[in-house]
């Protein structure tokens, strides 16, 4: 079992890497695709690729059902649909993914690993919101976490950096991209993590608010006038970086704060003491820190931010070294200072190299 081609279906766009063992021979990203069959087909249809192990996709919610990477069948499949709700933005595409693929290769085993895994070991205390609890249970409403695979993959690569075992190890993970979430795992386990029934709760992120009042929903529906349309948009779209500073991107916000811009300054400063405030917090949850580690595309590659996020934390044993921080190295290192209690990382995320991973788990290989 060596050969995992990895698919990422998104709504119009469809990711894909092919492993043999740990080396990634293909990979591809197809965008603005209208039918997703003829897209596969082309990839499918590749010389590169060649025979087929396994296939491994990522679904970006599991509810309560999925907790571990699934071998697909027609059951499966269903049992995803029915998930839609949760994920009404995700799941759809990735089925359509799966299906697809399933047709086009129905003699390769597919495997679904999902976002929401690495989290169904939260505590209830973690997990549940406090509303009514049958109303909860109706609508099978808890907190479910995302980015499993790619917090799975850095924790354990934390611990390997720190020379440690995963089980040995607690660990506060960053996973700082368009989409942003935080992560407490104790001893491999995730106790604690950000984002909940879907990825808008928690961090600051591009354009997505996190966690915001809920009273502000019904406030803009019965003073403003905004439709539950306009309001889902507004918080996915057109808050978080963008609403605060007109753009997404971490790189022009950090370059229009260097040039004094006022709103970048305040966009940055919001989304910074977030981070923060999660490192408080997941501190006390875990109550011994070995590692803080930031990854995905600002973590690991914003030193601004890695550093502004851990100010002013000496009193907990958080020294980033500026030097090392700064430094323009890639790949798995450590930033903080020699006198630092907690060993502050940065770890490249692998969610495509994860997924296969787990799927020739899966299929015992």
């Amino acid at each position: 079992m060596t050969r995992v081609l990895v698919l990422n279906t998104g709504s119009s766009s469809l990711k894909y890497r092919l492993f043999d063992g740990g080396t990634t021979v293909a990979k591809g990203l197809v965008e603005e695709i209208d039918d997703h069959r003829t897209a596969l087909q082309d990839v499918f249809r590749s010389d590169e690729l060649g025979h087929l192990d396994a296939v491994g996709h990522r679904v970006v919610h599991g509810g309560p059902d999925f907790t571990a990477p699934t071998l697909i069948d027609d059951d499966v499949v269903r049992a995803i649909e029915r998930l839609i709700p949760l994920a009404p933005l995700h799941n759809p595409a990735n089925l359509t993914g799966i299906e697809t693929a399933r047709k086009l290769l129905p003699d390769v085993p597919q495997v679904a690993v999902f976002d929401t895994a690495f989290h169904s070991t939260l505590p209830p205390a973690a997990a549940t919101y406090a509303i009514d609890a049958e109303t909860a249970r109706q609508h099978r409403i808890r907190r479910y976490g995302f980015h499993g695979t790619s917090h799975a993959y850095v924790s354990r690569r934390t611990a390997a950096l720190l020379g440690r075992t995963p089980e040995s190890t607690n660990v506060i993970t960053l996973h700082l991209g368009n989409g942003a979430s935080a992560a407490a795992v104790e001893g491999g386990r995730s106790v604690a993590t950000s984002m909940g029934l879907s990825p808008l709760e928690g961090l600051v992120m591009g354009t997505r608010s996190g966690s915001l009042d809920p009273a502000i929903i019904f406030h803009l529906h019965r003073v403003g006038g905004m439709s539950l349309d306009e309001i889902d948009e507004l918080l996915n779209k057109r808050s978080g970086m963008r609403g605060l500073a007109g753009v997404s991107d971490m790189r022009e916000v950090e370059a229009r704060r260097a040039g004094g811009d006022e709103a970048a300054t305040l966009a940055f400063d919001v989304y910074t003491r977030r981070i923060k405030e999660m490192v408080g917090a997941y501190y006390a949850v875990l109550g011994r820190v070995d590692a803080i580690t930031f990854t995905a595309g600002v973590g690991e590659n914003s030193a601004t931010v890695r550093a502004a996020a851990l100010a002013g934390l000496t009193g907990l044993g958080i020294e980033v070294d500026a030097d090392r921080n700064a430094a323009p190295e890639r790949g798995e290192r450590i930033v903080s200072t020699e006198a630092s209690r907690v060993v502050v990382c940065v770890v490249p995320t692998d969610e495509e190299l994860e997924i296969a991973t787990q799927a020739r788990a899966v299929l015992g290989g």
